[in-house]
């Protein structure tokens, strides 16, 4: 099949199949209330205890996910999200449906109404899982081939990862921090742009088991900016700590605002990493609902042909973002790394 009709058929089947997700969520005819786009959206782009399918006549068709809780009344709890649908309580547990417990799990004891502590493998767990699968079977099944074949011509899977792997090393680790020393970070930073790539992509596929936003999820995207952080701050060298307690150049009498300066500097980096990923990538989920929602707002066929066009677009768009966003995340992390293990005079 031609290359360019396959990804129009691709394109066009993950746009149906968005639309057909909101479609699915409107309610039976007879008890048809107002389309409330901003709760759609955000429910696609949260996290949830289930995948939901569809919803047929106002019941939700969905594959329920484990739920693992320890209250310090009665101790470790594990059942299945099924139990705690339609607003049902199972044993003393709710899910809130509205107020600042929102889609939290509530402990009801008495009078009294607590959090238990939520272990659960929820949408965004179970997709990083099936994304770490995916990785180790990757890299693994690499790795034996090389051990088989020997540095070969790359076919197959080799010859879709190898120039991946050669680019984050040539372009990125050794520009960045140096080929003395480059090497000990390359699992890392591999590991940081193969992770949140996939993820990415993950996140574009609207069907289960994909469809979970990962990594717009700023409570990830702080996980991974904290590991750069880490690994940043214990590999520094003496130069770097004295680029920021004692300042080459710079007057003592500037020292008491230099100083608290190069410290919030190590805090913003990270926090500019966690920040950058959380917003592009949920930016564009919430544009390619919002343009599909658009369909059900109006409530009229005539907008179709117009949202689909613009929804078509943006899919594109993310595709590229999902590439982008791994590397600008990966090259920063190197970046920041590279600076704390430079040595004197580089």
């Amino acid at each position: 099949m031609n290359k360019n009709l396959l990804f129009i058929f691709v394109s066009f089947f993950l746009l149906f199949s968005q639309s057909s997700l909101f479609a699915s969520e409107q309610n039976h005819p007879e008890e048809e209330k107002e389309f409330n786009a901003s709760e759609y959206v955000l429910g696609h782009i949260e996290d949830s205890h289930d995948f939901h399918i569809i919803t047929v006549k106002g019941h939700h068709i969905s594959v329920p996910l484990p739920i693992i809780l320890y209250s310090k009344h009665s101790g470790f709890h594990i059942f299945m999200s099924s139990r705690l649908t339609h607003g049902h309580p199972y044993k003393n547990f709710e899910l809130a449906t509205e107020g600042t417990n929102k889609g939290k799990i509530e402990e009801h004891t008495g009078h009294e109404v607590s959090l238990p502590l939520d272990l659960s493998i929820t949408k965004n767990v179970f997709t990083m899982f099936l994304s770490a699968a995916l990785l180790l079977w990757l890299f693994i099944s690499l790795a034996s081939s090389y051990k088989k074949t020997g540095i070969s011509e790359p076919k197959g899977k080799q010859g879709f990862l190898e120039p991946l792997i050669l680019f984050v090393r040539d372009d990125i680790a050794i520009v960045t921090i140096g080929k003395e020393k480059y090497e000990k970070f390359m699992p890392y930073l591999l590991t940081a742009f193969f992770f949140i790539w996939i993820n990415n992509l993950i996140g574009l596929i609207p069907f289960f088991p994909f469809g979970a936003n990962v990594t717009g999820n700023i409570a990830v995207t702080l996980v991974l900016a904290t590991f750069t952080f880490v690994i940043t701050q214990l590999n520094a060298n003496k130069t770097y700590w004295k680029h920021i307690f004692v300042m080459p150049g710079v007057p003592v009498w500037l020292y008491p605002v230099m100083i608290p300066v190069e410290i919030i500097g190590l805090f913003s980096k990270p926090f500019a990493l966690m920040i950058r990923l959380f917003a592009n990538i949920s930016a564009g989920h919430i544009i390619v609902l919002t343009l599909i929602s658009l369909i059900f707002i109006f409530k009229t066929i005539l907008v179709a042909p117009a949202s689909i066009i613009f929804v078509l677009f943006m899919d594109v768009i993310e595709l590229l973002v999902a590439a982008l966003q791994a590397y600008v995340f990966t090259l920063l992390s190197s970046l920041f790394i590279g600076l704390a293990v430079q040595e004197e005079g580089h």
